[in-house]
């Protein structure tokens, strides 16, 4: 009888741990994501450090990618696909150049500049730049007598200030007992002004050309809709720049070469795992939740990193640094707090148009009735 109890007690546990499992999936999800991100930040700087090529290194990443996401593109989408004319092909082409091949390149070389946890916190710039480009192109507007349009520009404005105080104000270390080999470290931070400036900009770039590439592909997904073969011919586009990219830059044979080392394992975790996976993952989650929900972990990416950096390398963070870090925190909740508004006041204009939509018809009808 015992026994029978436990049984059933433990199948009763399990079956609310997966029901509590299913019910906070996008949370686990966005959560896994980060950590992700966080991992390819940290092994990318590792082997980049050591030595590799930050081009060749996109272009291995890129391929992998590529051949991670080519079966089930064309295994998910042989059905009904959308057809391929050369306009569409040189309009993909332009998108994934500017978009994935500049963009990866320009953070993979800032690498060689800056430590991974700083890549990981300009990933929350990501919302304040893309805000600032759709008023540029006029894609978005901004209500300053709103409250949300006041959290919009604040947060954008916090966000740059983030980046900058992140960039340029070191200040003294959190850790008072760090070492000089703990500075010399080849992991971590920054070497002279001129680096530290330069890798700046090479990543707070990346991320605008990311920002930009996230606007684009709300018209290129209206011309080709299928949206896992989209993605995949991005990658085998951007592979093939990527390639050409490195070629004129290291045309050593050598430096190409891949063996059974930490570099493979790298390249194959940040193409596979990394693009294939949380592709995935981010498109199930913005589906059932928003692009605001996914947007709401990112600053998980640089605390996760910044944990694993102090582990790993001995990382000591600066007081600049995390006063920077926080402004970025700060600036992007309130630029997500003021979309959500701004999503909840249109839900809310277009539910009482529908109401006043279907009172005018019942009106009309009782009007019909009357006359008849």
């Amino acid at each position: 009888m015992n026994m029978k109890t436990k049984s059933s007690n433990s199948i009763l546990g399990w079956s609310y741990l997966m029901m509590l499992m299913k019910n906070n999936l996008p949370y686990i999800s966005m959560v896994v994501c980060n950590i992700i991100f966080a991992g390819m930040a940290l092994f990318a700087k590792a082997v980049i450090s050591k030595g590799m090529n930050p081009y060749i290194f996109g272009a291995y990443r890129q391929a992998f990618a590529t051949l991670a996401l080519a079966p089930f593109a064309f295994y998910l989408e042989r059905k009904n696909s959308a057809p391929l004319s050369c306009s569409i092909l040189c309009k993909i082409f332009l998108v994934s150049l500017i978009g994935i091949t500049l963009c990866i390149n320009l953070l993979n070389a800032s690498f060689c500049y800056v430590p991974a946890t700083f890549a990981s916190a300009t990933t929350n710039t990501i919302p304040a730049i893309t805000f600032i480009i759709a008023i540029l192109l006029r894609m978005e507007s901004v209500a300053i007598t709103e409250w949300s349009g006041v959290a919009k520009v604040l947060g954008t404005m916090l966000c740059v200030g983030g980046a900058v105080v992140y960039s340029f104000v070191k200040g003294p270390p959190v850790y008072p007992q760090a070492t000089q080999d703990q500075n010399s470290h080849s992991y971590t931070g920054c070497g002279t002004k001129a680096q530290c400036l330069k890798g700046s900009l090479f990543a707070l770039s990346a991320q605008a050309l990311w920002s930009l590439w996230l606007i684009m592909q709300g018209p290129l997904t209206k011309i080709y809709p299928d949206k896992l073969r989209l993605t995949t011919i991005q990658c085998f586009f951007s592979c093939i720049q990527s390639a050409i990219w490195a070629l004129a830059v290291e045309r050593n044979i050598s430096a190409w070469k891949l063996g059974w080392d930490l570099n493979l394992l790298v390249v194959a975790y940040c193409g596979v795992i990394f693009v294939a996976l949380t592709y995935w993952l981010r498109i199930w989650v913005i589906e059932k939740r928003g692009p605001v929900f996914s947007a709401a972990f990112n600053p998980l990416a640089f605390i996760v990193t910044a944990i694993f950096s102090a582990i790993l390398w001995k990382e000591t963070p600066h007081w600049g640094s995390v006063c920077g870090a926080l402004l970025l925190v700060g600036g992007l909740y309130g630029v997500l707090w003021g979309k959500h508004k701004e999503a909840e006041a249109k839900l809310l204009l277009e539910q009482k148009s529908e109401t006043k939509e279907a009172k005018s018809v019942e009106q009309k009808l009782e009007t019909k009735e009357e006359s008849v």
